[in-house]
């Protein structure tokens, strides 16, 4: 950049004058020369040329000043763009009788297809997925009375459970169904596969334990090849029943117990429960290793949580029994 007043960059080069004396003519009036250009004095525009620049510059000088405070701010609203949201979700929740319950961390889900249970025109359900359909069981006790076995495998029966026993919800005793040998033997004879369920009225896992210890005697040197259920049931309240004060962790651990032992021994265990005892009662995280038995008598399980057997009514009609009993499907 030059160091000299701009106006020099506008300035002509100055000849040197050399006088000479004009020869005039007697007619002629002599004319007067003006004088030189002085050099403080510019040429002519060159004011407004450095105007003109110097506006320039000024717009310039603008221009750079409003880029540099955009740069200068775009970081920030970047950052206010990339900040994560920071609402607070509302929380998953279920209703179940009335109740808002939160979901059990952990817990497996219900995994089935509502569209794949379908129902025949006597109410009998089946469920058929990816080309496997789940097996179709009953369980029974006393209060089916004499069964025929043979009649209820050829009216589409595939599995059977069977009550073995009981405890006494008032003094604790262990008793055995009246009618667990007959059934026994009829189910194996008709090539039903068979499995096996205590009503428990435990109140300790000591107590559990013995009522498992009393069904593997009872089934020894039979094929047990469907689960061996824990039922345990709240008794009608005012019947003062041992299990009144029964409390859900004490109840959980003895389901616990009952199925260890069964494990232990080689066999299946499962415990065996409704939705209320399902959401309020049992903490089903400590039983997830077992097979779930669920009692929910619909035409689509809605149970939340997973479960591998279901007894979707105690209503059901089969051939080779009077009255009603209850029907199971297994999805597993």
């Amino acid at each position: 950049m030059s160091t000299y007043p701009p106006e020099w960059d506008t300035m002509e080069e100055e000849q040197p004058v050399v006088e000479m004396e004009p020869v005039y003519s007697a007619a002629q009036p002599r004319r007067q020369a003006p004088p030189p250009r002085s050099r403080q004095q510019p040429a002519p525009g060159g004011r407004n040329r450095l105007s003109l620049l110097s506006l320039g510059i000024s717009l310039l000088a603008l221009i750079l000043a409003i880029a540099a405070l955009f740069l200068a701010l775009r970081p920030e609203e970047e950052k206010q763009e990339e900040r994560p949201d920071v609402s607070v979700e509302e929380p998953i929740t279920f209703q179940f009788g009335g109740r808002m319950l939160t979901p059990l961390e952990g817990m497996p889900l219900n995994p089935y297809d509502r569209s794949a249970f379908t129902a025949d025109s006597g109410g009998r359900l089946s469920y058929e997925r990816d080309g496997q359909r789940a097996k179709t069981g009953i369980d029974v006790s006393t209060y089916q009375q004499d069964v025929d076995w043979q009649a209820v495998a050829a009216d589409g029966i595939d599995f059977a459970i069977l009550r073995l026993g009981y405890r006494g919800y008032t003094e604790g005793g262990l008793f055995l169904d009246q009618t667990f040998a007959p059934n026994l033997q009829g189910a194996l004879g008709a090539g039903l596969d068979v499995g096996v369920y205590f009503f428990s009225q435990a109140i300790t896992p000591e107590e559990a334990e013995a009522e498992a210890d009393f069904v593997l005697e009872a089934i020894q040197g039979y094929e047990i090849t469907y689960p061996i259920a824990f039922d345990w049931e709240p008794i009608t309240p005012g019947s003062n029943a041992r299990t009144d004060s029964l409390d859900n962790r004490t109840l959980t651990q003895c389901a616990r117990a009952f199925c260890t032992r069964i494990q232990e021994a080689g066999y299946q265990p499962a415990v065996y429960f409704n939705q209320s005892l399902g959401y309020l009662r049992y903490d089903l995280r400590e039983l997830t290793e077992y097979n779930l038995w669920l009692a929910e008598y619909d035409t689509k399980p809605d149970f939340y949580y997973r479960f591998d057997l279901w007894q979707y009514t105690h209503t059901g009609r089969v051939a080779g029994i009077q009255g009603d009993v209850d029907l199971n499907l297994d999805l597993r």
